[in-house]
């Protein structure tokens, strides 16, 4: 008999998404915009502390939006986080700039400032500097966005996978000049797919609804001088997310749980290291991670193997952009020669499940079969 299927993260419903939903029905407002789009974007921002937000649909809309309000145009250089999805880089590369790859520190394995200086000393003039706070972990944002005001250079916040996270009592997503967060079907919330953008000035949020939708002219005539997209969030996709919101924080202390669950389970174990927290930070813990020291005779591979054979879902950790196929002829910037950060961190980690619908009984399948790897 075919064991159980544990999912590494999986969208968790509950009724009031198919209020707001069965209400954009009864009204027939199905197309794009409407009161659940205006009600969602409400939510999202009031929740980060931002006066508005503009509802896209996808976080990689929001992040192409982005790269367009900082300015960024071709052949300009943008610093980008190396250790990520292919989804920070394709904006950059849409509007045929360049990127160029910044190194992980270990301490968040998100971008290191220091590697960033480093950049900016061989590329003085970027356009734009976008980091990551990867699987809901706050990179050191406060020194990465002051090294941008030094320069005068725009910063971009991917926090696709970081909603909820505080730095410092700040949620990511609202130190830079323009911050990004994901619902696609994976992430904290989900509205099954779309993202949404803010912005420390509220007429780029308007500036982003405009290119969204198009970008019409105000004219009672069809009539465009620059180029839109259409790129704006639907109002029954907004519905979800707006019956969604009303659970975010019950989302994320399940996922604190998973991840402590881990933690304590794999404390014994000298060759498994969790994926760290930043200590100025309340993460998300969106996805729990190890990494397997390099002396050790158990691989990443050989626990996914091993978990697939239980029918359980992992995933490898991000492989970084230097190393990708697509961006290989890019520059990438690391303190140290050697083996990257971003490199070994990709070499020696994996995801684990951390769906919130798992039960207890589910991550303890998990942890067993991950230990009798280790012979514990």
């Amino acid at each position: 008999m075919k064991k159980k299927r544990i999912f590494l993260a999986t969208p968790t419903m509950h009724m009031e998404e198919q209020q707001y939903i069965g209400e954009a029905f009864d009204t027939n407002w199905i197309a794009p915009l409407g009161p659940n789009v205006n009600a969602f974007e409400n939510k999202v921002a009031e929740y980060v502390g931002m006066p508005s937000s503009a509802a896209l649909s996808s976080g990689t809309a929001a992040l192409h939006l982005a790269t367009i309000l900082a300015g960024v145009k071709e052949n300009d250089i943008v610093f980008v986080q190396s250790l990520t999805f292919a989804a920070s880089v394709n904006p950059i590369r849409y509007e045929k700039a360049i990127p160029v790859f910044i190194d992980s520190e270990r301490d968040t394995w998100n971008m290191d400032p220091a590697a960033l200086r480093k950049a900016f000393e061989k590329y003085p003039h970027p356009a734009a500097v976008m980091v990551v706070h990867l699987y809901g972990t706050a990179a050191n944002i406060d020194e990465i966005y002051s090294i941008c005001q030094e320069h005068h250079v725009p910063l971009i916040e991917d926090a696709a996978e970081s909603l909820g996270t505080t730095y410092k009592g700040k949620m990511t997503g609202t130190f830079g000049d323009y911050g990004i967060y994901s619902f696609n079907g994976n992430k904290i919330i989900t509205t099954s797919g779309g993202g949404v953008l803010v912005a420390k000035k509220e007429k780029d949020v308007e500036r982003a609804r405009f290119l969204s939708q198009q970008a019409r002219d105000p004219a009672r005539h069809y009539q465009h001088s620059v180029i839109g997209y259409n790129y704006r969030m639907s109002n029954i996709v907004a519905g979800i997310g707006c019956g969604q919101m009303l659970h975010i924080n019950e989302h994320i202390e399940k996922k604190h749980k998973i991840y402590n669950q881990y933690k304590e389970a794999f404390a014994d174990i000298a060759e498994i290291e969790m994926n760290p927290l930043n200590r100025n930070s309340i993460d998300n813990n969106w996805l729990s991670c190890i990494t397997v020291s390099r002396n050790s005779n158990v691989t990443p591979m050989q626990i996914m193997d091993a978990l697939a054979d239980e029918n359980i879902e992992t995933r490898p950790i991000w492989k970084p952009m230097q190393l990708q196929p697509i961006f290989k002829e890019f520059d990438f910037i690391q303190v140290e020669d050697g083996l990257s950060v971003s490199e070994d961190i990709f070499n020696r980690g994996l995801c684990l499940p951390s769906d919130i619908k798992n039960t207890d009984e589910d991550t303890q399948r998990v942890i067993q079969i991950v230990r009798e790897q280790f012979g514990a």
